[in-house]
């Protein structure tokens, strides 16, 4: 059995490959990095004209109909250029929401316009620090208004509009909320990763529609958009491991010590071959992830959990000692190791933290062991 992507997929994470290395390159990382440019539109408008922000969704949307294991070949490869754009909180939460959930009108209002990359959205959901559970959540929405504080956001200084998560009764709705209207005041905060933008939004009776279509909805119809973001967002962190494991393997056998090449002490080898050993494992993962996200399997959560804790240990990991393996010159401004560090750091806490996924992975193992368990009793012959 053949788990490899096809041809044709590879062809266009080819495309992709060759597209980001000419227009993402390190100078225009560091362009958002080091400017008051809150994201790269050049690259931003390329993409759109490239058609790849809409590559999951259907064609009468605006998409160009390709699916999603096209999607998650172009995360990674997004994730491997540490692309400046608000690719995941437009594409993988946002749209998602809208085609998750949302009505036939509100589909065809927003998501032609994302794709076309007129408009950019993002999904509202953390509350501080607190895990994001509906116990914690405190924004209210009743009588068609909004009101409460997001924060973090990812890219809620610049986005059009926000699906926000908010309590209402018991559960909770989420909410189409345009936040350049009244009632939405938002202001730009520092992060880890400034080549990723984030903001603090107070909504004070702000209008929000809510998202009231589809077989999911309230708390249920969240998690379902947060696991296939997760997916996705490992794909960004498998691309941007592979990155940090081959730029350390480049400097190991470009940089002399001791009359020889640092990639043949024995010492770099290890980190080299752990780095390695740790992206296999969370590709595979990821693999299995995407496999459930295009057939939007049962298995969806347990692989969605599965891929985001290996790629947030992978990432992390490699970023980490790719700055290690480049010694003193990897620790300066001036190295390209700190844009991979900065954005496993922030994608380690995107969508949830590490212990919020190995927590659900946990539940999600339990209850896969107690539905066996069920399955086997219902089977065994009566005595």
């Amino acid at each position: 059995m053949n788990f490899d992507f096809s041809d044709e997929q590879k062809e266009i994470k080819d495309q992709a490959r060759r597209f980001l290395e000419d227009k993402c390159d390190p100078k225009v990382v560091r362009r958002i990095l080091e400017g008051d440019e809150p994201y790269a539109a050049d690259l931003w408008k390329g993409l759109a004209e490239m058609g790849w922000l809409g590559t999951a969704l259907p064609e009468e949307y605006g998409g160009i109909g390709y699916g999603y294991l096209e999607l998650c070949v172009i995360a990674e490869e997004m994730g491997r250029a540490v692309a400046p754009v608000p690719f995941s909180s437009s594409i993988y939460l946002a749209a998602e929401a809208i085609l998750a959930c949302g009505s036939e009108e509100q589909k065809k209002e927003y998501l032609p316009k994302m794709a076309a990359g007129e408009i950019v959205g993002t999904l509202a959901l953390a509350e501080g620090p607190r895990p994001p559970t509906l116990r914690n959540l405190q924004a209210t929405f009743k009588a068609g208004k909004i009101s409460g504080v997001k924060t973090p956001v990812p890219d809620g200084d610049v986005a059009d509009f926000a699906v926000v998560v908010a309590k209402q009764d018991d559960g909770c709705v989420l909410a189409l909320v345009d936040l350049k209207g009244e009632g939405a005041a938002r202001e730009t905060i520092d992060t880890v990763d400034p080549t990723r933008s984030h903001g603090a939004i107070t909504f004070d009776g702000a209008a929000a529609e809510p998202l009231a279509s589809g077989p999911r909805q309230g708390w249920e119809a969240l998690q379902y958009v947060l696991d296939r973001a997760a997916v996705l967002v490992a794909f960004e962190q498998i691309g941007g491991a592979g990155k940090c494991l081959e730029m350390a393997c480049a400097h190991s056998v470009e940089r002399y010590a001791f009359g020889r090449p640092i990639g043949s002490f024995q010492a770099i080898k290890n980190r080299l071959a752990d780095m390695y050993v740790n992206n296999e494992l969370a590709r595979s993962n990821a693999y299995y992830g995407a496999w459930a996200l295009h057939t939007d399997a049962p298995q969806l959560p347990l692989a969605a959990a599965t891929a985001r804790v290996a790629a947030i240990q992978a990432y992390h990991f490699a970023s980490k000692e790719s700055i290690q393996i480049h010694g003193g010159m990897g620790f300066t401004w001036e190295s390209d190791c700190h844009f991979y560090y900065r954005r496993a750091k922030l994608l380690s806490l995107t969508l949830g933290s590490a212990r919020f996924w190995k927590n659900r992975l946990v539940a999600q193992l339990e209850e896969l062991t107690q539905a066996k368990q069920k399955q086997k009793l219902q089977t065994q012959p009566v005595s």
